[in-house]
């Protein structure tokens, strides 16, 4: 049993050999790891430094000349609308003064016009009735 023993003592310590093995190879990748994330997220703040912070500034003051135009356009717009809504007021107003000077100065003669044909027709009817006692 001896040769037993020995070859299991042998067996248990090349497994915790392995094992510190193991333990020591995690270790290294886990420094491994945290260093090439440290590289990496140098490289990522130094892009962002030199990349997107000013890509950023431009686009904010784009944003910025974007949003003067679109505060000018409105109240351009707005102007001219009112603009439009005062020509249509003042054109209806004027509209209604010519309508109604027009059918102030024509009323007379539309009332001559209309007494002219009444005796006209009068005329023409009074011609066309026979006389009244005279013989057929």
């Amino acid at each position: 049993m001896e040769g037993h023993l020995a070859t299991t003592n042998l067996l248990l310590g090349i497994m915790a050999a392995v094992s510190v093995l193991q333990a020591l190879l995690i270790i290294g990748v886990g420094i491994a790891c945290w260093t090439v994330y440290r590289r990496v997220m140098e490289v990522v703040n130094g892009l962002e430094q030199r990349q997107v912070a000013p890509a950023m500034e431009r686009v904010n003051a784009i944003l910025e000349d974007v949003k003067g135009v679109t505060a000018k356009v409105r109240e351009e717009t707005e102007r001219v609308d009112q603009a439009i809504r005062t020509t249509m007021d003042r054109v209806d107003d004027t509209a209604e003064r010519v309508r109604s000077n027009v059918r102030a100065k024509t009323s007379w003669v539309v009332g001559i016009v209309r007494g002219l044909r009444v005796t006209i027709e009068e005329l023409l009817h009074s011609r066309h009735q026979p006389m009244e006692g005279g013989s057929h």
